[in-house]
């Protein structure tokens, strides 16, 4: 079958290592459920599995990509749930938690086979296109709002970084359930789409928000964690699920911290249950997820190229 994987690890050029071509079809195994994949979406995480993280050589080849959806054998129209392990289904119940693509092959491919517990049912009302967007960057900025922030309708949120997978989902979640919503951009482009989803106010990186906002959604790390800190009111919370300008700002704030007694919370995915809850919220309320582009899976290269450049605004998909 036609997949695209990793052929080795390249840390300082990763689209080195990307390779597409066939592969092995899934073996069969009990528990498990291959599934004809239509859509799957791009993540940050398959460019840090071409550098090596959380992917090593011995595992090798590895077909990429964590989210898909498809139709399984029964054609029953089903999302992928990529968290494997933990659960006790098609995998020992004292296996470590890995995601797709780190243990097992994943969904960039026109097959994948996964335990069949981590198969959801697709909402109609989803494409295949959108419901592919959903299970890693929609699912890690659910569970940051409704789960790690607390936050309900009426509260305030700050989302730094609009354009980014987990960000663009954080501002669309956010307005529909109800919070003010503000967010930062360092692109006036970006800024500009970050309004047309909903947020109500926009700005420039460290710029003075009109009010200490209740929970910062942060994902970029670095950059802008002084500003988040500074952003909240006493007794709010920071979520963070990423650093993509690094991992050890230049002020960790701790004074701020400690004295205005505010929380921070570290966000990984979600569980399959949230996955279901949010498969419902976007069904029930109408909001998609943003789709920047989408590819036939032959042109993946392509989508991953504007992936490392952070040339986008929402998710890239891979077509069959």
């Amino acid at each position: 079958m036609f997949a695209v994987y990793a052929g080795r690890i390249d840390p300082e050029q990763p689209l080195n290592g990307l390779e597409l071509g066939e592969r092995p079809e899934p073996e069969e195994r009990a528990g498990w459920t291959t599934v004809e994949v239509r859509a799957a979406s791009l993540n940050h995480h398959d460019l840090w599995s071409l550098r090596g993280v959380g992917l090593g050589a011995e595992s090798l080849p590895m077909i990429l990509g964590c989210d898909g959806a498809g139709v399984d054998p029964d054609g029953n129209e089903v999302v992928v749930y990529p968290v494997v392990g933990l659960s006790g289904h098609g995998v020992g119940p004292t296996e470590r938690r890995t995601i797709l693509t780190e243990k097992y092959q994943g969904t960039f491919a026109e097959r994948v086979s996964v335990p069949t517990w981590n198969l959801v049912p697709k909402p109609p009302e989803l494409s295949f296109e959108e419901a592919a967007c959903l299970p890693t960057a929609w699912l890690t900025a659910y569970r940051m709002l409704f789960t790690n922030a607390g936050v309900r309708p009426g509260n305030s949120v700050l989302v730094q970084g609009a354009g980014g997978g987990v960000a663009t989902a954080a501002i669309v979640l956010a307005k529909a359930a109800g919070l003010r919503v503000y967010a930062t951009s360092r692109d006036a482009e970006k800024r500009e789409r970050a309004t047309a989803l909903g947020a109500h106010r926009v700005f420039e990186p460290g710029a003075r928000l009109p009010e200490r906002v209740d929970a910062v959604i942060e994902t970029v790390g670095a950059a802008t964690w002084s500003h988040s800190v500074k952003s909240l009111r006493p007794g709010g919370t920071l979520v963070i699920s990423g650093a993509t300008s690094g991992p050890n700002p230049a002020a960790a704030e701790l004074t701020r911290i400690f004295f205005l007694e505010l929380k921070v919370v570290g966000s990984t995915m979600g569980t399959k249950d949230e996955l279901r809850d949010l498969l419902a919220f976007c069904a029930t309320t109408g909001i998609r997820p943003v789709v920047d582009s989408t590819y036939p899976l032959a042109e993946a290269r392509e989508a991953f190229t504007r992936l490392e450049k952070g040339d986008l605004f929402g998710k890239l998909v891979l077509t069959r």
